[in-house]
């Protein structure tokens, strides 16, 4: 049997949150070459028929959701195992950034919106698309996203979204810890700095300088490195990995 990163894919329903952007449709993309069909969620529906129209393979449906909507989950876990077949990896990249380079000048509603995105409603995603998994008794992989924030600390303005990462890894272990017992592995992807819209607006070039002065590869990666690490999470190789933190940087952080 020829070896492939996505082994065990083909035929699988996948979630990806976070779709249209940088990151979001390098996973979609990734993951349409298994042979996987995926639902592809963002906020704009013309965006996400962008990617879906892109993708390789078929069965692949667009949906434009506000995940701050809480009552959306359900329906849309709902709708993911009925049009997709069945539900067997949620994706869960949704994420804003807002920069305050004073923390003098965040207010309560950047923290509540960041928070409520990054970490809140990840949670509750998270949860509702366990339950089909447990149902299913097949298994599922739940891929969450953290950041380099978690462990450094906000740099460049992002002390908020920073804390709401912190939160990702712990949930994820906690996830990983409830969900095991039904064949559910619950790990977190950390990128280190990715070329994508979120890194580049509001930050200081000279920040990016240094960014890539202190990455060991010296360049900032592209979505497309870290889209094969996700798909690697959700395969069968994965399938003795749970409660991780997976560190790709090009070495910025080493642990």
């Amino acid at each position: 049997m020829t070896w492939s990163v996505g082994a065990g894919l083909e035929g699988k329903g996948v979630l990806v949150t976070g779709a249209a952007g940088g990151i979001g449709r390098a996973v979609c993309d990734a993951f349409g070459k298994t042979g996987a069909r995926v639902m592809a969620v963002d906020l704009e529906q013309a965006k996400v028929d962008e990617v879906v129209a892109g993708m390789e393979g078929s069965g692949h449906v667009a949906v434009a959701t506000d995940l701050r909507d809480l009552s959306a989950h359900e329906p849309l876990v709902q709708r993911a195992v009925a049009e997709l077949g069945n539900l067997y990896v949620l994706a869960s990249l949704a994420a804003v950034l807002r920069r305050r380079y004073s923390i003098d000048e965040i207010t309560e509603d950047d923290w509540d919106f960041q928070h409520d995105v990054n970490l809140k409603a990840v949670f509750f995603l998270c949860r509702a698309a366990a339950r089909p998994m447990i149902a299913a008794g097949q298994g599922g992989r739940i891929i969450t996203f953290s950041s380099q924030g978690w462990w450094t600390g906000g740099i460049g303005g992002s002390v908020v979204y920073a804390a709401s990462k912190g939160g990702i890894v712990s949930m994820t272990r906690g996830l990983a810890r409830t969900l095991g017992q039904y064949g559910i592995t619950v790990n977190a992807v950390s990128p280190g700095q990715t070329h994508t819209p979120m890194l580049m607006t509001g930050l200081d070039p000279k920040v990016y300088e240094s960014m890539k002065a202190q990455t060991p590869l010296g360049y900032v990666s592209e979505p497309e490195e870290i889209a094969g690490p996700v798909v690697f999470l959700a395969s069968r190789h994965a399938s003795y990995i749970t409660g991780s933190t997976i560190n790709v940087s090009g070495g910025y952080l080493m642990y």
